[in-house]
């Protein structure tokens, strides 16, 4: 799997009553205070001389102003410092200075000089939720702090309070974290949160009342087996565009406290699970299985009946070729709930990036999805129902049995004019598509080499991408 990075990472400081350093005096350093001083901190102003504003409102607080130019004694147990000087030297020996005792520092609109960033902020105290470009772009991250603002009412602030203020009545209640983890999932997406949610004079005292009785429900029905079963899901995660991504998939990776992932997810759609959830890969490639199955389907029980919510994810749709199947009647065996998500399969997905409709009253009137590998790791030789040129053919895992696919299906009576396309990475920026004919496609394969994974198209319909394949 592909390696994500990030510019920077995100972290919170906790700043009530903490020294703060702010070097300068203008309307730069008037907006950072107003920041730091909402967080609580205690703030230090050093600058020759300050704008009206900033002095009216800091003068008489628990900040002190300091009418002096810059030195480096002022970092004396200083949590952090912020340099908004319109002096390029000063702010650079700052920073400088900053580094050498390891105190992060913000030289303001000099994202080389920054130990540390400002991002763009949503606050639904005690909910923040921070936007970054890492300095690169701070108009697109306050744009999107914009959007962000939209969608989140202010009430998730008054939910957090409210959860906040029973959180350890709720743990002596329920001492299982199975139990409370259910018991908050039930709160934050049912009555509980909807009170809220409508902001009217006695929500809060109206919800608080529901929370409590909710917990009490909870407290009299939870199992007394520490042990007690969690559940399963098994997810499609579609051809490799998280764009692709249902919902409920979103949703159910964002809640899995453990993922078993195959070869075909894409790094961009690993990473939308939940961040904490331990992450276990468990591939298969073509007739080569890195973990054999039966261990894969005895991983999913042995963990669901710890009690944990664990998440099946799959490259295409669980039950096209991806031995959905056989996990869901080993749990049902077994006695686990799950559930099953279906994803957008690599044959529907390659054949729409590419252009190439598998139906079409023109050129085809069905569609067979076939698979070259078989359970018994050989080659699925079935070319005689094959032969129908008013059907379109889709292969997978075909592409290291080309030849002999294209060998096998001559031999059988097809037309070697056939049109046959590889589409390998389909929905990906990296996406290829080859066309060509039973006849030659080996040939052009040799030449082009387009790698795995990759789905074979055969039939009338293969024609189109010329037209079709042109459009995004």
């Amino acid at each position: 799997m592909g390696k994500t990075t990030m510019n920077t990472l995100p972290l919170f400081f906790k700043l009530e009553s903490r020294p703060v350093l702010v070097i300068g005096g203008g309307e730069v350093a008037l907006r950072k205070a107003d920041l730091l001083d909402k967080a609580g901190a205690i703030i230090t102003f050093v600058s020759p001389e300050y704008a009206p504003r900033l002095t009216a409102q800091f003068c008489q607080t628990r900040h002190t102003l300091i009418h002096d130019s810059y030195h480096q004694t002022y970092l004396d147990k200083q949590t952090l410092v912020i340099a908004c000087t319109d002096d390029e030297a000063v702010n650079a020996q700052i920073f400088h200075d900053c580094e050498a005792r390891f105190i992060p520092v913000n030289v303001v609109d000099n994202p080389p000089l920054c130990t540390f960033i400002f991002p763009a902020i949503v606050d639904r105290d005690p909910i923040t939720i921070a936007v970054s470009s890492a300095g690169k772009a701070p108009v697109l991250a306050r744009l999107l702090r914009a959007k962000i603002e939209t969608m989140i009412a202010p009430e998730y602030g008054k939910l957090a309070g409210l959860a906040g203020k029973f959180r350890d009545t709720v743990k002596t209640a329920l001492p299982n974290v199975t139990a409370r983890r259910k018991f908050w999932e039930q709160a934050f997406e049912g009555q509980v949160a909807e009170t809220v949610f409508q902001n009217q004079p006695n929500s809060l005292s109206k919800a608080e009342s529901q929370l409590l009785e909710l917990l009490k429900h909870h407290e009299q029905t939870q199992p007394t087996d520490k042990s007690q079963l969690g559940k399963v899901a098994i997810v499609g995660a579609g051809a490799g565009d998280p764009d692709l991504l249902s919902f409920k998939a979103l949703r159910l990776m964002q809640q899995a406290d453990i993922v078993f992932y195959d070869n075909l997810v894409s790094p961009p759609i690993l990473e939308l699970c939940r961040r904490d959830a331990t992450k276990i890969y468990v591939g298969k490639k073509a007739c080569n299985h890195a973990v054999a199955q039966h261990q894969i389907n005895a991983l999913l029980v042995e963990h669901a009946k710890l009690g944990k919510r664990v998440l099946r994810l799959k490259g295409g749709d669980p039950y096209v070729f991806g031995r959905g199947g056989e996990e869901a009647e080993t749990l049902a065996q077994a006695g686990i709930d799950f559930e099953v998500v279906p994803g957008i399969t690599a044959a529907t997905a390659a054949a729409s990036c590419a252009g190439i409709p598998l139906t079409h009253r023109d050129y085809a009137q069905s569609v067979k999805f076939v698979t070259a590998c078989l359970k018994t790791d050989t080659m699925n030789d079935n070319f005689e129902g094959l032969l129908d040129d008013s059907q379109t053919v889709v292969f997978y895992m075909g592409l290291k049995q080309l030849e002999r696919l294209t060998d096998g299906l001559v031999q059988a009576g097809k037309s070697p004019q056939t049109p046959i396309a590889i589409i390998a990475n389909a929905s990906l920026p990296n996406q290829q598509v080859l066309t060509g004919t039973i006849e030659d496609i080996v040939a052009k394969q040799a030449h082009a080499q387009l790698p795995a994974p990759a789905i074979l198209i055969m039939g009338n319909v293969v024609k189109l991408h010329q037209t079709l394949g042109q459009h995004p």
